[in-house]
């Protein structure tokens, strides 16, 4: 159904969390709600959810959309504070007698037994890596960082293609890790770079994943660059820098 923005879907997958090694919720019939326009939140049914673990608060947040939601505290062999929450008023039907947790506040998600990291998988979100022999440069500052023929270009709905470049097209030299690590649930873990390029420093203007997700395997090792903020040459043309969340 879908109501406004908000969508709710019957997804198909087992899908488990845990606190503290302790299973909280599983079940084979989750719902996907999308809460928020980019990617969903898992809905467990009441009866497969072990409640005896949740204590009620006080505490209630109103949606426009779903009503209002009461939290809850879990207490396994660890205690998180409102941890979980259940629409105890809503209209909708579907979210009726169903649980959802706050993402953040478990220890382990999985997706059949496959584990899950930073938020649920979006159904509709594909990731594609290509080998491809398309000039690239890429240019920061008036100094060009990168040069490569042989890139992997990364196509990932909703966002901008990335070029990921082998390292010894790129000027490391000009490249100093820093202490950025961000989690992708499609890609894995990436480390971040800063470009000393025309006497300035551009922090976090670089990335790869050293051991990348099995489903962007091909880009281990490689380097990228944002986009929205380089300039970035396909075959001899400027490309024009794009708009995203990143820009």
């Amino acid at each position: 159904m879908q109501r406004g923005r908000l969508r709710i879907e019957q997804g198909r997958k087992r899908v488990r969390t845990y606190l503290a090694g302790q299973l909280v919720a599983d079940t084979r019939r989750p719902l996907l709600v999308w809460e928020k326009p980019y990617y969903p939140v898992y809905y467990f049914p009441e009866a497969d959810v072990y409640t005896d673990l949740l204590v009620p608060t006080e505490t209630t947040r109103r949606s426009p959309s779903r009503g209002t939601a009461r939290f809850f505290d879990i207490k396994a062999a660890r205690s998180a504070g409102e941890a979980a929450y259940r629409y105890e008023e809503t209209d909708i039907d579907d979210l009726r007698d169903h649980y959802a947790f706050v993402w953040d506040s478990m220890d382990a998600w999985f997706e059949e037994d496959e584990e899950v990291y930073v938020h649920a998988r979006d159904p509709y979100t594909r990731v594609d890596v290509l080998s491809s022999s398309r000039h690239i440069e890429v240019v920061i500052n008036g100094v060009k960082v990168a040069d490569s023929t042989h890139p992997t270009l990364l196509f990932e709905t909703g966002l901008p293609t990335r070029y990921y470049l082998p390292k010894v097209d790129v000027r490391m030299d000009l490249l100093t890790p820093t202490d950025l690590h961000t989690r992708c649930p499609y890609k894995g873990t990436a480390d971040y770079w800063t470009v000393h390029a025309g006497g300035e420093d551009f922090e976090n203007y670089a990335w790869g994943y050293p051991f990348p997700a099995a489903e962007a395997a091909k880009v281990a090792g490689l380097v990228a660059f944002y986009d929205e903020k380089v300039d970035v040459y396909v075959d001899g043309e400027l490309q024009d820098r794009p708009r995203s969340v990143f820009g």
